[in-house]
């Protein structure tokens, strides 16, 4: 690692919300471990466990372009602060239904749709706000490679603390203690500079600027064909997630230690992933990165899927959260340094449709195919799903560069032409 790691460092703000961030995101994923180990518990179903994460990310599909309607024509510092005083308050309320021991999987389901409508608001705010957060503007990529690798060093931590916790102080702590760590990103929010927010004249209605951010992606074909991508991996290959706890508890006869651990690796691999790209400097190639990552991806799931020993298999989990880094981050770097400031929450809105709004769906879809074929079976389908993807991917580019060779002679004779 060099000092470009952590160029982002250098602006104050930044500095604080990373580490508020970081304390709320190991709650978040004790959180998700320990919601999917109690609902497995009391189910025994993967069906249950597609739909676990149907409720929780399907509202941020049908809320997220509002959500960034709402960050453009709003002060994002408010809307963020206002989500996360509402994500405390939704941790807080399951907490107490825990650990006074009268729950069903319904109340459940239902504060788990109440948090993803949250998240609709609160992801197109808090992404186009560090942008803001950042003094120079060209450690921007640095600090969303940064923000990866916060998530997925909680994503490490997170699992790991809450199969301890699960095993000896009970699931009812898990929760508590994720309501309790919004306290950290909410004092870091508090003690922020940020410039004073100018109200904008909005001349059109919100559903004008919709279609606004519908027509900028339309005239902008690279940022359109990103998203896409990224919502074909959320819908056939990110919800392989909801497959491991049949992995911990049925193939590695394991507890709920077992299952912590599997999550942690991938987030291992996708820190280190992370860290790879806070690495780079300035000028290398975000797409083909992305595009060699994604095959990364598919093979790691493709040889984890019907590994039955389970050290190896945890090397393969690693090999397979580092390429699921890139789809989330390469994608968002790609939109923050290439996209209009006006048009920034729209178009995150898009991609939080895309990251968020398909894997919902794509739980119910996995969670139903592996009743039919089997967990290991539908675990290697997704990998190979994510070959096929990267390929996409290559042959975007090489018509990418085609493209550019064609355009590049007429561009040259233009320039030949006698005055």
């Amino acid at each position: 690692m060099n000092i470009t790691t952590f160029s982002a460092f250098k602006s104050r703000n930044y500095r604080l919300y990373f580490i508020g961030q970081s304390v709320s995101l190991i709650g978040t994923w004790m959180q998700k471990t320990a919601v999917s180990w109690v609902i497995y518990s009391l189910t025994h179903s993967t069906f249950m466990l597609g739909l676990t994460l149907f409720a929780s990310q399907f509202p941020s599909f049908l809320f997220s372009l509002m959500g960034g309607v709402v960050s453009d024509r709003y002060d994002r510092f408010r809307v963020l602060l206002t989500t996360q005083v509402a994500s405390m308050v939704q941790a807080s309320i399951l907490a107490i239904l825990i650990l006074a021991g009268h729950y069903a999987v319904w109340e459940i389901l239902t504060l788990s749709v109440l948090l993803g409508v949250i998240n609709a608001f609160d992801i197109p705010a808090r992404q186009s706000l560090v942008y803001e957060m950042i003094d120079d503007k060209k450690d921007l990529p640095n600090a969303l490679a940064l923000n990866s690798s916060m998530v997925n060093l909680s994503r490490l931590i997170g699992p790991a603390i809450a199969g301890f916790v699960l095993e000896n102080l009970g699931d009812g702590v898990c929760f508590l203690l994720n309501a309790l760590s919004f306290m950290a990103v909410i004092g870091s929010l508090l003690l922020m500079k940020l410039p004073q927010y100018t109200k904008r004249v909005h001349t059109q209605n919100i559903l004008a600027e919709l279609r606004e951010g519908m027509v900028y992606l339309k005239n902008t074909p690279s940022i359109a064909f990103v998203i896409l991508m990224l919502g074909l991996i959320s819908l056939f290959v990110l919800p392989f997630s909801t497959l491991l706890p049949v992995y911990a508890k049925d193939i590695f006869k394991g507890t709920a230690s077992t299952f912590g651990i599997i999550d942690s690796v991938i987030g291992l691999g996708a820190f280190c992933g992370a860290i790879f790209l806070a690495s780079l400097k300035a000028g290398n190639d975000l797409k083909k990165i992305l595009a060699i990552n994604t095959l990364v991806f598919g093979a790691g799931l493709i040889l984890f899927s019907h590994e039955g020993n389970y050290p190896l298999a945890l090397v393969f989990a690693t090999v397979a959260g580092f390429g699921m880094m890139s789809q989330i981050t390469v994608s968002n770097t790609l939109i923050q340094t290439t996209v209009e400031p006006g048009m920034r929450g729209r178009v995150i809105s898009y991609y939080a449709m895309a990251f968020f709004g398909m894997q919902p769906l794509g739980g119910l879809l996995i969670g139903s195919i592996s009743k039919w074929i089997g967990t290991p079976d539908t675990m290697l389908m997704e990998g190979i799903f994510a070959l096929l993807i990267g390929l996409l991917h290559f042959r975007y580019l090489r018509k990418e560069r085609l493209k550019q060779q064609q355009t590049m002679p007429a561009i040259d004779e233009q320039h030949l032409q006698p005055v």
